[in-house]
This record gives structure tokens, sequence and C-alpha cells, in this order.
């Protein structure tokens, strides 16, 4: 059906009053489709339209019902009535007419002194009622036309606004509004449109249409679409201030981009034993293929033997036949300590020798766990690390004292703890507000001599280090309860567009 054609052969007639009875004369056409249509031919001045209101009572379903049956007052009285002197039971009534119109019915009857209580039964006082409800309504319904179209009629009036109003409280009738359009013919009226070009087409060039055709004016002040960009996750939000209040602090960025790392960078040049538990394939991804490095520094790599095997610098090792093929093997990193090694060695072996410099790294690390509430078998760690001369314990503190400050987080406290590669070291604790107890934040502490006596590194040069998660900071300056919500395929895109700048104070 061409609903265009229909209502400008039906305006070359007359003017259409009501797009709504319009919509209405045609079959499977709705009221939306019209005025789509109408806002098309106006766009070209083929009509103009005036917006009208359309208001009107119609009854509700239980109107329908009360309209074609009788008042629930009548019911009632009806059936009370057909019992004769001896009446009956409110439960004889619950069971004659429904549970619902004895609740309404009942209490009208009464109001109305139509029937009273003998008892415990109920008897008829009168021999006839005239049920007004019921002709109120036929009036409501009898003042709309026959197709019950809201156009141009306003029975608003048809009853008193008192009488409307019980019958809108007893929900028998309702107040129904409508937008309609009277459609009339506009400047350029035909009864047939041709559609105007929108764009100039290398064919209407070649043709010369173009001398001829129509073109639909642009409109330059229209608003263009929405353009949908790319949004920060959350945790890439937190690593960026976690990296500007580093490079503020002096620190410089380490390359982390390799996720694959040698046992031997990531375990032995660490001091940590080949025995060592974290080594074990429940702890740590192995990979398969391939499942060797091709190479590490020989020379550095048998100093470390030598330190594992014999120790040094005061230290007996751990006295144990280290395994070559063991320390070539290929791992996920556990942890960026692997490239925090790899970065000390070179520092130690640079042209012009060691010099002090403070190096970070925020990356993804992996590691062989059960995953919970609280834990991933992937996450980011953030570390810091500074080399330089006769550095002590204090200067590891106020470091990290720093650096959480700027964070926010100004309660710390600390714990000693035990790590393969760093003596001293700590466990770093901070008061959180929201859970009001204190919680463990990161891990820090001192290399030990045998890690960087085979580095070449001077003897009095001494390096601090530190860590944390970036995922725990950031669920608690997001207030997200479970990890599995914040990192990995159950989080809510929604969550990366609508999460807010993430700013320490």
């Amino acid at each position: 059906m061409n609903i265009e054609s229909l209502l400008l052969s039906t305006l070359s007639n007359q003017d259409i009053p009501s797009s709504f009875a319009f919509a209405k004369g045609l079959n499977n056409v709705s009221h939306q489709e019209v005025i789509g249509v109408m806002n098309a031919l106006a766009g070209d001045q083929f009509v103009s339209s005036s917006p009208m209101k359309a208001r009107s009572y119609v009854l509700t379903t239980e109107g329908v019902i009360v309209c074609a049956n009788g008042s629930q007052e009548a019911v009632c009285f009806a059936f009370v009535k057909a019992k004769g002197e001896a009446g009956c039971s409110r439960e004889e009534l619950e069971a004659g007419v429904g549970k619902d119109v004895c609740k309404v019915g009942m209490g009208n009857c009464m109001k109305q002194k139509w029937i009273k209580k003998a008892g415990d039964t109920m008897v008829a006082t009168v021999d006839s009622v005239d049920d007004s409800t019921q002709k109120e309504l036929k009036v409501v319904s009898d003042s709309l036309n026959p197709n019950k179209n809201l156009m141009n009629d306003d029975n608003t009036s048809c009853l008193s606004d008192k009488v409307l109003n019980v019958l809108k409280k007893r929900k028998l009738v309702k107040l129904e509004e409508i937008s309609h359009f009277k459609i009339t013919k506009g400047p350029q009226f035909a009864l047939e449109r041709k559609k105007k070009a929108a764009d100039l087409t290398k064919e209407m060039l070649d043709s010369g249409e173009w001398k001829t055709a129509q073109f639909r004016p642009y409109n330059f002040q229209t608003v263009g679409e929405k353009v949908g960009g790319g949004y920060l996750h959350p945790l890439l939000k937190v690593r960026a201030e976690f990296r500007k209040i580093l490079m503020e602090m002096g620190f410089n960025e380490m390359p982390t981009n390799k996720w694959v790392e040698s046992s031997f960078w990531n375990f032995d040049a660490l001091f940590q034993p080949q025995s060592h538990p974290a080594r074990d394939a429940h702890d740590t991804f192995f990979i398969k293929n391939p499942e060797l490095t091709r190479s590490v520094p020989e020379e550095y790599y048998e100093r470390v033997k030598s330190m594992h095997e014999k120790g040094g610098n005061g230290s007996i090792g751990y006295r144990y036949d280290f395994q070559k093929g063991e320390a070539m093997k290929n791992l996920l990193r556990t942890h960026t300590t692997a490239i925090s090694s790899q970065m000390l060695w070179k520092l130690a072996n640079q042209q012009g020798g060691f010099k002090p410099m403070k190096y970070f790294s925020i990356d993804r690390v992996f590691r062989n766990e059960s995953m919970d509430a609280t834990h991933l078998c992937e996450f980011h760690q953030v570390e810091g690390v500074v080399a330089d001369y006769n550095l002590s314990l204090g200067d590891l503190l106020g470091t990290i004292e720093t650096f959480f400050n700027k964070v926010g987080i100004t309660k710390l406290r600390f714990k000693p703890a035990f790590n393969p590669y760093t003596e001293p070291s700590m466990e770093i604790f901070g008061y959180h507000p929201d859970l009001k107890k204190w919680t463990e934040i990161g891990n820090s502490g001192m290399f030990r001599p045998e890690m960087l006596a085979p580095m070449g590194l001077p003897e009095n040069v001494r390096v601090i280090a530190w860590g944390l998660s970036l995922e725990r900071p950031t669920m608690i300056k997001y207030r997200i309860d479970n990890i599995r919500n914040l990192f990995g395929h159950k989080v809510e895109l929604n969550r990366t567009r609508s999460a807010p700048v993430c700013r320490f104070d």
C-alpha cells in the first residue's frame, strides 16, 4: 500500500481533518507510519500540518464488563433479592457472584440501603434498584464514534465532572489523549512527488541530468551522530596515574613487553634455588614449544651457577648441583623482577661503568593459581627498583612512603617477611578506610649480595625494591568487590565506558 499516494489523492479533494482518523481508515497502517509520510511531504512543502490534541473518556476492561452485565452493587442486590426473605450469608454471596464483585458490591449496596444485615444474613430492603453506574457507562460508550476513534470527538463533558471522577476512581473509565494533525495542501502540492537527489553523482554529470535535477537542500545546522570512540579500561586509568607519579619521582620505565622469559632470568639470576616450590608446575606456567631458551650471557651464567653451588661474598650458596637444562626452560614470567635482573646486569656492564638509576615497570605477570574473588592466574604488577651507592633500609622506607602518600595511602605499616632474593624483606600494609582494617598492599626488600655480586655491580652498591599488584588499588578506587568483574571475560563492557577518570590526590 502506497500511503503517500493515498494521502495526496485524498488531499486533492479535501483537507484531512485528522491524521489519526486517516490512519484508521486504512488497513494495517499505524498512525506513526502516516505521520512519517506526512513529515516527508512537509519537508518538500507538498503538505502543511497543524498539531491537535484529542481527549476522550473510554471504558476500561472492567468498565466494559460492568456496562454489559451491570454494576457490582446491582449484581449483588439481584443475588440477595433472589434468595427472598431468608436472605443469604456473606459466604453464599461470595460463592454466587465472586469474591471481587462481592468486595465492591456489598458495601455499595449497604451504603445505598438496598440490603441490610439480619444477624449473619443479608436481606433486600427494596423491590428494585436503578443501576445508575451501568447507565453512566453506557453514556460514555455511546458518546464515542462507532470506531472508538479519538479524532475530533471530545466526550469529556458527556457527564458531570463529579460523576466522571467517581467512575475514574472505581477504574471503570480512563482519560485517553492523543496527538494528531490536521493535514492541508502545501505550496508545492502535486499528486505525485518526485524525490530530490541527495548527492551529485558521476552518472548525472555524464548524462547531463544534473542540469534539470532537483536537489535536496543541505542542512548545515544538523548535529551529526555521536561517534563512539575507544575507552580506557579502569586498570589502564590507574596505570596511567601510577606512571605519572613514578616519573615525577625520577623513575625510568623498563621495557616489559616480553612475557615469555627463561627460568634463568626469572629465578636463577635472583638467587632462587632450582628446588624452590615456586618453580613447580603447580605454581608456574611452563612453555612447551619452544621449551628451552636459545641462550643466556655465558660468563654471567657461570657466575650465577657458582654462586648457587659454592656461594661467595660471605655466602655459602645452596650447595647443590646447578642444572643448565632447568635454567634454560621457558615460562610465562611470574614477576616483572625478571626484567629488573636483566636491567641491573646491563647497568653493571654498560660502557662507562655503573651509574645510579631508578627503574619501574607496570605490566602483566602469570601465576598458576586457583581463581576466586581476589585471585586470577594473570594480573598486573607494579615494581620499583633503585640502585645506588650505600643505600639503607631507611632509603627503602622513605621511597615507599613517598610513593604511597602520592597514591593517597598515608597510613602504612611494615612487617618482616621472607623472600629468596631480598634481605631484609618486608610486607607493606595500608589502612583501608572503607573496610576499617589494615590490608596487605605490597612487598619490599633489599636485593641480596648473592644476586648482585655475579652481575658485576660495585661492592658498595645496594639495590632496594618494592612491588604491588595493580588490581588491588583499582578495586579499592572503583569500589569493586570481585576481581573477575575488573579483569577477564566476565567484565561488563559498559563499566569500561562509564568508569570515571582515576585521580590520586
